[in-house]
């Protein structure tokens, strides 16, 4: 496994939020993080890369234990985080976004260039001379991608993919992580579009109340419907 996660707890200051999150990811897969909202998807990313300190449990990636280790030394090994919310750098342009994350995989390669990124979206590069205050929701994500890859991470990791955007948008961003599973990147992914998130990911895992109540392929969530009805409340 690249990423395995065992008895995570964890939460914010004395509101402790996760109680048993059990998470795997391989080499090449994608992994839908599922659960309704305020179930603790967002609070166990955020102690995967750092920014909130696991209170007991383990993160292992790569072989190596990470829990409790400062997001720039997680993104040193490889992991690239698409936050909720996109939180581009307003005040830099496009391409200064880009820039300021562009860096090497962990082994040396440069899949992502600033080019690769542009030919991924478009958009980006009509755009390149704006600053990131002045793009609309569905570029700015496009951009929050863009950005992350340009780390060239072993591990992509989206919170919320295409929380807000048009359906157009909606449908852009998930071609462009079509194209990345093809090329096999590893990703775990929140999104509340569950049906199109579903024909992307391998396997996905269930959150409720900040413990992992369910795991299973991507076919066995759709041939159990007593799991998608009582805790995400749809039907696939």
């Amino acid at each position: 496994m690249l990423l395995t996660v065992d008895s995570l707890a964890g939460g914010y200051g004395p509101v402790q939020v996760l109680h048993d999150v059990r998470l795997e990811i391989g080499e090449g897969e994608i992994v839908g993080l599922l659960g309704r909202n305020g179930m603790g998807k967002t609070t166990t990313i955020s102690t995967v890369f750092g920014l909130l300190a696991p209170r007991s449990g383990t993160v292992v990636f790569d072989g190596a234990e990470i829990g409790g280790r400062r997001p720039f030394q997680v993104a040193r090994l490889g992991l690239s985080l698409v936050p909720e919310g996109r939180q581009v750098f307003p005040l830099l342009t496009v391409a200064q976004n880009l820039k300021s994350t562009a860096r090497a995989s962990v082994s040396g390669k440069r899949r992502w260039t600033t080019a690769a990124v542009n030919e991924l979206f478009p958009q980006l590069e009509s755009r390149k001379h704006h600053f990131g205050n002045q793009l609309s929701g569905g570029e700015q994500q496009m951009l929050a991608i863009g950005r992350a890859l340009a780390m060239n991470p072993r591990l992509l990791v989206l919170d919320e993919a295409t929380e807000g955007l048009a359906p157009t948008v909606r449908a852009t961003i998930f071609a462009s992580l079509q194209l990345l599973k093809d090329e096999g990147q590893s990703i775990l992914i929140v999104d509340a579009h569950l049906r199109k998130l579903l024909t992307l990911t391998d396997r996905n895992m269930v959150i409720e109340k900040g413990r992992t109540v369910w795991t299973g392929t991507t076919r066995e969530l759709v041939d159990t419907p007593s799991v998608t009805d009582r805790y995400l409340g749809v039907d696939v």
